[in-house]
């Protein structure tokens, strides 16, 4: 019976997203309000576990989800994005420059969504198309494949922040590991670009790309640029270095400063302040807009994430290892479950982060009997959700639409080119994280 109860409102959720265009958040709740009736919850019980689990998971990253939002909206808004994008080309070099596109939108997707950095950096494509003679449409891939890598590996984008709360994993595990990851599986979609991009053609009708804007130059020098990504990052990954060894004596001073300034709050809030420092020359007015519009995306992406901490909550009320059968020492066996759901759910419905806040919730209960329980384990466990939610990009996702529109392609080109590209990256994502695990 639960178990039945667990498919029906998985397809349930599928359906409601991709065939009725219902938000997540409503078929999140409504999906955790039905499990628990089914599973015979009394009414009391069914609003408790939900109550508790909304809570529970924002109180984790509810701010942090509000403070990288705020970081990717200044550095879209001031330009830095391109600063970034610049820097890398410059360091990579012209010839390599699919390298360097790939790279930044790696580094660009860190803190601003696939779809905002395609747009903002699609009009490189071009500009590098025509100086170098290579055909547009390998930089316009090599960069779609980049921007995906880092949006379902790489806190502090919500992916990743949800599945670390969900699962209860450390955050800053999840970056150091995420990193080791992603950055292969970024090369992967750069290869695959060189490979397939040459073969494809545009559209033979030339339209006007929305992309094409004003050059914004507000004095910004790269340094600048990179400070609101790198300083957030080298913090929490110090607080997980401080964390995992045994510290010296007369070390407990320093580890108390990293344990504070690495807890992702306070981490990704120094990240504000140094984003604040590169809209210092716009108008304040301005600035009040970008604040308002930061906090409407995170709005909704913090909603969707308590809706799927909800849902996880009440799901955690059923056995499911015993249900299944599953063995406790089948932890490469759990990381592959976690990455085929993720991957169905994802191809099905078309969201990483729905898909990946919907696996995280029915894996949680699973991890102690996959024997995922360490804190390098559960950090796995993310990525390998991760991996799976990037398994595939296609038609019902909105990426999809950006990449092909602003790259000019039809339907049938972006399928061979983009979609192909994730199915490479998500197989070198979880055979990577495999690996990973076998060494650690």
């Amino acid at each position: 019976m639960e178990i039945l109860v667990l498919i029906l409102v998985v397809l349930f959720i599928i359906l409601a997203t991709v065939q009725f265009k219902m938000h997540p958040i409503f078929s999140l709740t409504i999906a955790a309000v039905a499990s628990g009736f089914l599973l015979g919850l009394s009414p009391k019980d069914v609003m408790n576990t939900i109550g508790e689990g909304f809570g529970k998971t924002l109180s984790s990253i509810g701010l942090v989800i509000a403070f990288g939002t705020v970081i990717g909206i200044y550095l879209e808004k001031t330009g830095a994005t391109k600063v970034l994008a610049n820097s890398v080309l410059k360091v990579v070099g012209l010839k390599r420059s699919p390298l360097a596109i790939n790279l930044a939108g790696y580094i660009i997707s860190i803190p601003v969504f696939c779809d905002s950095g395609f747009i903002i950096l699609s009009s490189l494509n071009k500009a590098l198309s025509k100086k170098t003679g290579i055909p547009v449409l390998v930089f316009a891939i090599a960069l779609a494949t980049g921007l995906y890598a880092a949006h379902v590996f790489v806190p502090p984008t919500p992916g990743p922040l949800a599945a670390a709360a969900i699962l209860e994993a450390d955050l800053g595990m999840v970056l150091v590991f995420g990193l080791l990851v992603s950055i292969p599986v970024s090369l992967t979609g750069y290869f695959w670009a060189r490979f397939i991009g040459k073969s494809l053609k545009e559209k033979k009708e030339q339209q006007q790309m929305s992309s094409e804007e004003k050059e914004v130059d507000n004095g910004i020098k790269p340094i600048h640029a990179f400070l609101p990504l790198l300083v957030p990052i080298c913090l929490i990954a110090m607080k997980s270095v401080a964390n995992y060894p045994t510290l010296p004596l007369g070390q407990e001073f320093l580890f108390t400063i990293f344990d504070f300034v690495g807890n992702p709050v306070i981490a990704l809030l120094i990240g504000v302040f140094f984003a604040f420092f590169l809209g210092r020359k716009s108008p304040s007015k301005q600035k009040e807009g970008w604040i308002a519009d930061a906090f409407k995306q995170a709005g909704s992406i913090v909603l969707i994430t308590g809706s799927g901490g909800a849902f996880g909550a009440i799901l955690r009320t059923i056995d499911v290892a015993s249900i299944l059968d599953l063995q406790s020492t089948s932890g490469i066996g759990g990381l592959l479950i976690a990455f085929t759901i993720a991957a169905v759910l994802k191809t099905a419905q078309g969201s990483s982060t729905v898909a990946i806040i919907t696996t995280s919730a029915i894996i949680a209960p699973l991890l102690d009997v996959f024997g995922l329980v360490s804190i390098a384990d559960k950090a796995f466990a993310v990525l390998a959700i991760g991996a799976g939610a990037m398994t595939v990009s296609h038609i019902n996702d909105s990426y999809f639409w950006v990449v092909s529109q602003f790259s000019n392609i039809n339907v049938k080109t972006a399928l061979r080119g983009h979609t192909l590209g994730t199915l490479l990256q998500g197989i070198v994502g979880i055979t990577m994280i495999l690996l990973l695990y076998q060494i650690a």
